[in-house]
């Protein structure tokens, strides 16, 4: 990238990073110290704030970035992970918004506690949840080095590795300082900046193809290097039977992760009704769509417009601004470093606001589950806001540490792995919870470590590790597992698992407990 692009581009970011900046400091000025305060935000917010919100928790860089470049690089298989991320929100409507908003306080834990023993459900479930929120991270993080690497036009590890701890500073500061309140308001200004710049470039492409989405699909094709195949079925995932295995492994977990994270739970809480709870998903569910909708366009545009070769050394992850530049008018041309320098700042507007959220959900579970459960008595709920924020740092850490390592993979790619833990081991503990009767504590459990382990030790055991030359350490190969998404295998296993622990278990559940938690769920009675 030219000087000009460069500069321009850091100087729209660094005002995103101040405006954020001041309104943390204002929040962190303006907040009690509370748990409920710092966890939900006061729980003031407004269904159509928090449907933003939680869009803008949603549109995360394996949005704007990766699946962009999946579509560009695949064409019809690419688009799969939109129709994955989209539905699952139907799941999330129907089966899930309003009944934890009811029946918890803070964290998934909550929901499951309320009729369980207390201290080894929060573990398991505090464990779960730190677990898919770094492996969520370290996607932003990927994201984040490649975007600088091409801002930057270095290719470097150096310059990626400062991109990516620069990032990890700036999450520390957003939720140690402001908590949800702040991360709120980061998320709402993102979402805003996203949506404006997807409406824009997907403007300019049907503009640039004179609105014959006909004519974008073949050229798109023409230029892929793929012919006809671009556009069918089987490009990446129907070469054989494993590839359509781990087609459809990947759709179970995208379908079904959503309503396990932890940082989109997490957001219900900020609402202060069940009703208004639903209203948001509602609210989000029209934003994620429409938004999805234009990624489809801007990926078949950056395979008309940018072509394979520039894209394939970065895994697809640097479409969304190099089209932007090409649509602009080209390097060196004023449009194309105005619209290459805003894509590149909202890009990173993105990364910065997706990571404080999910830094702040997966220090609350630190918080509120873990360390609330290993200390023998209860002090003060400010004591365990000060825990959280030393955990967000310590999160920080490791998220930073683990996105240098696999920095060389697609950033959707990386999402869909925590799509698949999430699903394999948030998912079945939760569903047990609000729906059997008879679940135990064992069952809890156990559907929790059942989806847990599988879900980890299978990952390690595939293409993703090693084996192959994408992977991330390709001169070894210890790959026994075939399918680089494992939820086809440890989605089941975690349903399995909470139904063995239960059945298996000498304890009776609470009849009084689940009817109060039923009645809680379905009429809001004795929320918090």
């Amino acid at each position: 990238m030219t000087g000009t692009h460069q500069t321009l581009a850091l100087l729209l970011f660094s005002l995103f990073v101040a405006v954020t900046l001041g309104i943390t400091t204002w929040v962190s000025r303006r907040r009690h110290g509370s748990a409920e305060e710092f966890y939900a935000g006061g729980r003031l917010f407004s269904p159509i704030e928090n449907g933003f919100a939680i869009a803008g928790d949603y549109m995360s860089a394996a949005s704007f970035l990766g699946v962009t470049g999946l579509i560009a690089l695949y064409g019809y298989d690419g688009m799969l992970y939109v129709v994955g991320f989209l539905v699952a929100w139907l799941v999330v409507l129907f089966l899930v918004a309003e009944l934890v908003r009811n029946c918890g306080r803070f964290t998934l834990a909550d929901v499951i506690a309320a009729r369980m023993s207390e201290r080894p459900v929060r573990i398991a479930a505090g464990t779960s949840s730190v677990t898919v929120s770094v492996l969520y991270l370290v996607a932003q993080m990927v994201g984040a080095g490649s975007l600088v690497a091409l801002l930057l036009g270095r290719t470097s590890g150096a310059a990626q590795a400062w991109a990516v701890i620069g990032v990890g500073a700036l999450m520390v500061i957003y939720v140690s300082l402001g908590g949800m309140r702040a991360t709120t308001w980061i998320q709402i200004v993102k979402a805003v900046l996203l949506l404006s710049g997807t409406v824009a470039l997907t403007v300019l492409v049907l503009v640039r193809f004179h609105g014959d989405f006909d004519r974008l699909l073949l050229t798109a094709a023409e230029h892929s290097g793929h012919g006809n195949a671009f556009l069918a079925p089987g490009l990446k995932y129907g070469g054989n039977w494993t590839a359509r295995l781990d087609f459809i492994s990947l759709g179970l977990a995208l379908v079904l992760g959503t309503a396990g994270l932890p940082h989109i739970l997490s957001r219900f809480y900020t609402v202060p009704t069940a009703r208004a709870a639903r209203r948001s998903t509602v609210w989000s569910i029209g934003l994620i769509g429409g938004f999805y909708l234009m990624t489809i366009v801007l990926g078949f545009g950056a395979a008309a417009v940018v072509g394979p070769d520039a894209l394939v050394p970065s895994n697809g992850n640097t479409a969304m601004p190099l089209l932007a530049l090409d649509l602009g008018g080209g390097a060196g041309s004023t449009g194309g470093t105005v619209l290459f320098a805003v894509v590149a700042a909202v890009a990173f507007a993105t990364i910065l606001a997706v990571v404080a959220g999910i830094t702040l959900a997966s220090s609350a579970s630190v918080a509120h589950d873990l360390y609330a459960s290993l200390r023998r008595s209860r002090g003060k709920a400010r004591s365990e806001v000060t825990v959280a924020r030393f955990a967000a740092v310590g999160i920080g850490v490791v998220a930073i540490a683990l996105g240098l390592l696999a920095r060389d993979l697609n950033v959707a790619f990386l999402v869909g792995l925590a799509f698949a833990v999430a699903a394999s081991a948030n998912l079945p503990v939760l569903l047990y919870s609000l729906f059997w009767r008879s679940f135990t504590t064992r069952g809890a459990v156990w559907a929790v470590y059942g989806g847990l382990v599988p879900a980890l030790g299978l990952v390690l055991l595939s293409p993703v590790v090693s084996g192959s030359p994408g992977s991330l350490f390709p001169d070894v190969d210890f790959q026994y597992f075939p399918l680089q998404n494992p939820g086809i295998v440890s989605i089941p296993l975690g349903f399995v698992a909470g139904w063995l622990g239960t059945v298996t278990s000498d304890e009776v559940a609470d009849e009084a407990k689940y009817a109060e938690t039923e009645v809680r769920s379905l009429t809001g009675a004795g929320a918090v």
